[in-house]
């Protein structure tokens, strides 16, 4: 019997519906289904998917408790492998026990191979034969043209490949484990509340934080604009004056007070220009568009692989942008032309000759994404469609031409003061008819020649002021982790997840908490290699050279642990200045502003020893007894302004898809409309319940008046899931922190 092991289960079920000569035949053992079938040569084959990595590194248990065990111990502990799917080795185990040969089609990527490595070890462990009769599928997309083309033309799998991927798990594991214990255990942050820290993840956290720095830094200036509204032919324009910025106030004022009614154009100047089609999509460029579209990074990702293990696009994690000679685009367009998108794929399969846009980077591990399959609108999710049309419109526009833009500029003369006006329309419109993600609102201006007169409307003087760098959107992070090489191209949304989840950032555009900037500054200032890009670089250049095979995984995995032995020498000189610093950040992020009541002192979050639930409360107590209710989920962080309704700070409140702001004071006058829908609910479920009944009536009043005092917190507890895990690293879960600490989104535990 030949036995097949893809990385998930979906997979199992999609390659042997395609491999089957006639039906498929699904048996389970301890749960875990496998599907048996007889492929075209009439051979038996038996088909099993596992759940990713099915063991994982680890540290002996004498290393799990967390106050008992010195961090520094972990850079030189030994390293073990535990199985973290028992069901799963076991019915590799037995399908492995009568197998004659093996083919492993895990994803073609380097974790993938770590992963088909696993599993032939653990098949070997039942039948050693197997090691010498085992080949590797590699393919690019769940289609029966690529599994048959596949399996036809099987391959090995590359050691040296897996053993790179090993190293990864190995170095991550060492850096998080050691570093987020001494940095918790030197703040006392435990359970829930431990704090991470990272190769990757902190060099990250350092730009969000470098750049939030520079904004404060930032020292507006002000400047006013004159700008006029002209017709001339019955068409209104807007144009501005030629000294676009003025910083004298006086002078822009006397420039204002001396327009008349009427101008003349000076000057007309007409140019056109070409717009490249956009290169395909790779991993990183994909997550950037999508973000634009209001998807997290981590979402999309996930959205990704979902529409990869139904078949409807190919492999979302690749660097490639150049599509390979071997990827027959017309084929792909006459699957995407028996879809939704019937019409605009048609027009490019009547061309006699498609001409492809290249991107820079080209590798041959897989082709850049391109869709699979052509879905009905109605068989996805809004979420899932959105993302599947952008591959689809991004696919279709590589292929299109270059579109054609026309720019105009017309230069007047108005009360002796020189003004412009800038308009621009599409005269070719090419790739964009394709995807108008990138399309330009077009501003058309009036048909006019020099000389001509033109009225003036209106007049407008605009005060405003310089504004500081924007923060990063996580499709601009992930760009800037691709150029300064951290992570890879499939954990870098799980690395900023990650930041997310410990509580580092909140918002899109990125925007680092009190405690994330201090424990940046802490990094940076004491331990400076790891808060470097230049550090995490050069690791993940030595792990590529693993898979070429100019250095062993040993070699690499002692590098890094001499490098985290320099680092940690130098935190542990400085562990009170560090622990103070992060405690500032801490502290900061918990006080949320001055209290209305007593105008001295300010609001802090506090939890209550009794209850354990948090709540507002004035510092100055007990002179000062103001309190406020809070949702007891989700982070609470202070926007620094006041309700102009009631004078209570406003907080946002971190979770779910969108973050939840509003006021501390549950009766301001901002709630209103909704004490009165929830009023009008409980009077409406007392109704049901006791038609008539005062008593009924009594009690709905009663909870409505409740209702109403904690709308706000309810509310916003409603809006906000957990972002802190359940499982914790109390004084020594080593199943839990120290799993966080694995960075790689590649290696899921």
């Amino acid at each position: 019997m030949r036995l097949i092991i893809t990385e998930k289960n979906d997979a199992a079920k999609k390659i042997a519906g395609i491999l089957a000569a006639g039906g498929t035949r699904e048996e389970s053992h301890y749960k875990v289904p496998y599907y048996v079938f007889a492929d075209a040569q009439g051979d038996e084959t038996a088909i099993v998917g596992l759940k990713g990595h099915v063991v994982q590194v680890d540290f002996p248990p004498e290393y799990s408790e967390w106050r008992k065990v010195e961090p520094k111990a972990l850079i030189d502990a030994p390293l073990i492998k535990t199985e973290t799917a028992k069901s799963v080795v076991r019915t590799v185990k037995k399908l492995a026990a009568d197998a004659t040969s093996l083919i492993i089609a895990t994803d073609f990527d380097r974790e993938g191979e770590l992963i088909g490595l696993e599993a032939l070890n653990i098949a070997a462990e039942e039948n050693q034969k197997l090691v010498r009769a085992v080949r590797r599928a590699r393919f690019s997309a769940l289609t029966p043209g690529e599994i048959t083309r596949a399996f036809a033309d099987l391959d090995h799998l590359s050691e040296p490949l897996a053993r790179a991927g090993e190293a990864r798990q190995d170095i991550d594991l060492i850096w998080g484990a050691t570093l987020t214990r001494f940095v918790s255990l030197a703040t006392s942050r435990l359970g829930s509340q431990f704090l991470s820290v990272g190769r990757v993840q902190t060099p990250t956290l350092v730009l969000i934080a470098e750049r939030e720095k520079e904004r404060r830094a930032f020292v507006s200036e002000p400047f006013w604009v004159v700008k006029v509204e002209l017709e001339s032919g019955g068409q209104r324009f807007s144009a501005v004056h030629k000294e676009e910025r003025f910083t004298d106030e006086a002078k822009a004022t006397a420039v204002f007070e001396r327009l008349s009614t009427s101008g003349t154009v000076t000057a007309v100047k007409q140019t056109s220009r070409k717009v490249p089609k956009p290169a395909p999509f790779n991993t990183t460029s994909f997550t950037s568009a999508a973000t634009s579209l209001g998807f997290g990074a981590a979402a999309a990702m996930r959205i990704a692989e979902n529409l990869y293990m139904a078949g409807f696009i190919s492999y979302p994690r690749t660097d490639n942008t150049v599509y390979p000679s071997s990827l027959d685009l017309r084929e792909a367009l006459g699957v995407v032309a028996k879809g939704e998108f019937q019409r605009e794929a048609r027009e490019l399969l009547a061309r006699p000759e498609l001409r492809p846009s290249r991107g820079d980077k080209r590798t041959t591990d897989h082709p850049p994404i391109y869709p699979t399959g052509s879905p009905r609108r109605g068989e996805l999710s809004d979420r899932d469609w959105r993302l599947y049309e952008l591959v689809v419109r991004r696919f279709m526009a590589t292929l299109a031409d270059e579109a054609m833009m026309q720019s105009n500029r017309v230069d007047l003369e108005l009360s002796g003061e020189p003004f412009f006006a800038r308009g621009n329309r599409v005269v070719r419109t090419g790739w964009l008819e394709y995807y108008p993600y990138s399309r330009q609102k077009e501003l058309e201006l009036p048909l006019l020649q020099k000389g001509d007169l033109v009225d003036v409307i209106d007049k407008q003087l605009e005060a405003k002021e310089t504004q500081p760098p924007s923060r990063y959107g996580q499709g601009t992070l992930i760009e800037l982790m691709e150029k300064y090489n951290l992570g890879t191209k499939a954990t870098r949304h799980a690395i900023i997840q990650n930041l997310y989840d410990r509580g580092y950032v909140h918002g899109n555009p990125v925007e680092p908490t009190e405690m994330g900037i201090k424990m940046a500054e802490a990094i940076q200032e004491y331990a400076p290699r790891i808060a470097s890009p230049e550090m995490t670089a050069e690791l993940e250049k030595d792990m590529d050279l693993i898979s070429v095979r100019d250095l062993t995984k040993e070699e690499v995995v002692t590098i890094s642990r001499d490098l985290l032995r320099q680092a940690y020498g130098s935190l542990e000189e400085n562990r009170e200045q560090i622990s103070a610093k992060i405690y500032e950040g801490i502290t900061d992020d918990r006080t949320l502003g001055p209290c209305p009541k007593c105008g001295k002192n300010k609001l802090r979050v506090i939890r209550s020893k009794a209850t354990k639930k948090r709540f507002v409360g004035c510092e100055g107590y007990p002179d000062c007894d103001q309190t406020y209710p809070l949702p007891q989920k989700g982070d609470i962080i202070g926007m620094g302004e006041v309700c102009p309704q009631c004078g209570s700070p406003k907080i946002k409140v971190l979770g779910g898809r969108r973050p939840w702001i509003l006021c501390l004071d549950p009766y301001c006058p901002t709630k209103d409309e909704y004490r009165k829908k929830q009023e009008a609910r409980a009077e409406r479920i007392a109704g049901g319940k006791a038609t008539g009944s005062k008593t009924a009536a009594k009690s709905a009043s009663k909870t409505a008046t409740k209702s109403a005092t904690k709308s706000a917190s309810r509310a916003a507890a409603k809006s906000a899931p957990k972002t802190a895990p359940k499982a914790a690293a109390k004084t020594g879960s080593r199943r839990t922190a120290d799993a966080e600490t694995r960075e790689t989104g590649e290696a899921p535990v």
